[in-house]
């Protein structure tokens, strides 16, 4: 612990809040938490800019309970204080989750509702009509509720947060926040949190604060390469298939691990191929619905799944950018996919994945903002972590453009290329040819209907049996074979002679330490054996057969 820095005894804070704090095991406060908490309290308004996964959420869901608190010993009347606003139904859940632990001491007094799920808004009603202290859900959906009149805000609002700021409006939310303002009293608190500082936010931080404190925490995006170490290999399309098949089969990546493609059809193709050679994986995109990629997402943090292959569509929040749509049946296909898509996706962005070591872009982020908060999934508050991106020839303009920015805010933040001997591994491009052969359009098709039939069957008919029996809800799993495909059962062996060389220690360190017995009894050095007490030779070894030749003796004497 620092002595030089502010602690969160130090800060004011009520006791039940440190009380939840230390159960969360925070010994200190994050830089962010630092600054802006104390400045919060205060009462002024924040523009705080600072990297993913160095507290943001904490840093305004500390004071906003607070402040409540407060109030709460002067005002004893029930009503809503404080709005957060996400981008994503996934970032809803989480905060939530988030206030929850923080109010464990002192959940009679403030009490917290998530509105951003896909439930209908009649079913949410009654939620509301309980006025919870704080209410977290996406612009849309808020303003969906004050239009309906299950939710009044002039009168009662203290406080309003946008977190993720820089995603609000790239996510289709503009409007919806134009006319939510409607909504809002003349004189509130505001908090605005981004990792990154665009047009954007400028647009959003006029729209809401007034005569903010700019934190801008952290001149780096992302964290230094003694932390995050971030990694590229150029290779196309086939070698992404056999490079992704060598890192997972051989275990050569360690730890919990997030695979980002760029498109839903991708995605179930990745997870398809795995499948050949037995390699589990999740899969999370935005046709899944929201309890699903929830559950998936808890039960990842809990350390069911080592591998989670997931889409961050760009497409969703701009139909437009993803470039012009071939007239006729195209057209039609591109609006019904669209309908299906959920637009509040999104895994890539504010969602705290916890303890992941690695992230691999199998397919490379489309933007600068995309790859910030890809990367931004692992080495998280102090914890380690890497990022590996796969370039095809097609994507070096888009490498370039993150070099150039990373080494704009930190010369440090390179991405080194990846030492891999591709040669060494062309042993094993016949079984990922045979694997991809099986993997065929329709086969993905196929996979896509029975994942979404099956997690619609987990997510609705399910619901209240799980509400009623949580621990089955817990042996649900999500990484189960989807096979469509045909699945060759030898695949799932990788023999010994296609490994390489230089590779056979780390993927069977046993079968490396047996060969090294073996040469040393060839050149002589004495085993140990483990039967040194037994006496006698070993009949087996020594029995001589001599029956016959005796016959043949008795045979010439008569």
């Amino acid at each position: 612990m620092d002595p030089e820095r502010l602690q969160f005894h130090e800060m004011g804070l009520d006791d039940r809040l440190l009380k939840a704090v230390a159960d969360l095991g925070w010994s200190q406060p994050t830089l962010i938490q630092e600054k802006a908490i104390p400045l919060a309290l205060e009462g002024k308004d924040l523009l705080a800019r600072a990297r993913t996964g160095s507290g943001k959420t904490a840093a305004y869901a500390v004071p906003v309970i607070q402040r409540i608190l407060t109030s709460k010993q002067s005002v004893r009347e029930q009503d809503v204080r404080a709005l957060i606003l996400v981008p994503t139904k996934e970032l809803g859940q989480q905060v939530q989750s988030m206030i929850r632990q923080l109010t464990a001491f002192c959940s009679r007094d403030v009490r917290v509702a998530d509105i951003s799920g896909k439930a209908d808004i009649s079913a949410q009603r009654p939620i509301l009509m309980e006025k919870p202290d704080v209410v977290v859900g996406t612009p849309s959906r808020v303003l969906a509720h004050l239009n309906a009149q299950n939710l009044v805000l002039h009168s009662s609002l203290e406080m309003l947060v946008a977190d993720e700021a820089d995603l609000l409006f790239s996510f289709g939310f503009e409007a919806d926040l134009k006319n939510l303002l409607c909504h809002l009293p003349k004189i509130y608190q505001s908090f605005l949190m981004s990792a990154t500082f665009t047009e954007d936010v400028q647009a959003l931080k006029e729209l809401l604060l007034h005569n903010p404190v700019i934190l801008k925490l952290q001149g780096s995006q992302l964290p230094s390469s003694n932390q995050l170490q971030q990694y590229s290999i150029k290779c196309e399309e086939e070698d992404k298939f056999l490079l992704i098949y060598t890192l997972l089969r051989l275990r050569l990546v360690q730890g919990k691990t997030l695979v980002f493609v760029g498109a839903v059809d991708r995605c179930y193709r990745l997870k398809l191929f795995l499948e050949q050679f037995s390699i589990p994986a999740c899969v999370l995109n935005s046709e899944l619905p929201v309890q699903s990629r929830c559950h998936i997402i808890t039960q990842f943090n809990q350390g069911f799944y080592d591998y989670i292959i997931a889409t961050d569509e760009q497409s969703l929040s701009a139909p437009a950018a993803a470039g012009p749509t071939p007239e006729g049946k195209g057209k039609k296909k591109t609006e019904k996919e669209a309908k299906t898509k959920d637009k509040e996706y999104g895994v890539s962005r504010g969602v705290d994945f916890q303890n992941v070591c690695n992230v691999i872009n199998f397919d490379f982020p489309t933007t600068v903002e995309s790859y910030i908060h890809r990367v931004g999934r692992t080495a998280r508050a102090d914890n380690p972590g890497t990022a590996l991106s796969f370039i095809s020839n097609t994507e070096t303009g888009l490498l370039s453009e993150v070099e150039e920015a990373l080494m704009g805010d930190n010369a440090d933040c390179v991405l080194k290329p990846y030492e891999f001997k591709m040669e060494e591994i062309e042993g094993f491009r016949y079984r990922c040819r045979d694997a991809m052969r099986s993997v065929t359009k329709q086969a993905v098709r196929e996979a896509r209907l029975k994942e979404i039939k099956q997690e619609l069957l987990n997510s609705e008919k399910l619901k209240t049996y799980f509400e009623d029996n949580p621990r089955d809800l817990q042996l649900l799993r999500h990484d189960k074979d989807l096979h469509p495909a045909v699945v060759k059962p030898h695949l799932k062996n990788v023999p010994e002679y296609l490994i390489p060389e230089t590779l056979r220690s780390v993927v069977n360190p046993l079968a490396a330490k047996r060969r090294k017995l073996r040469k040393e009894k060839r050149e002589g050095v004495a085993k140990p054996s483990f039967k040194k007490n037994v006496q006698g030779k070993n009949p087996l070894k020594s029995f001589r057969y001599t029956g016959g030749r005796n016959r043949k003796g008795k045979a010439g004497q008569s």
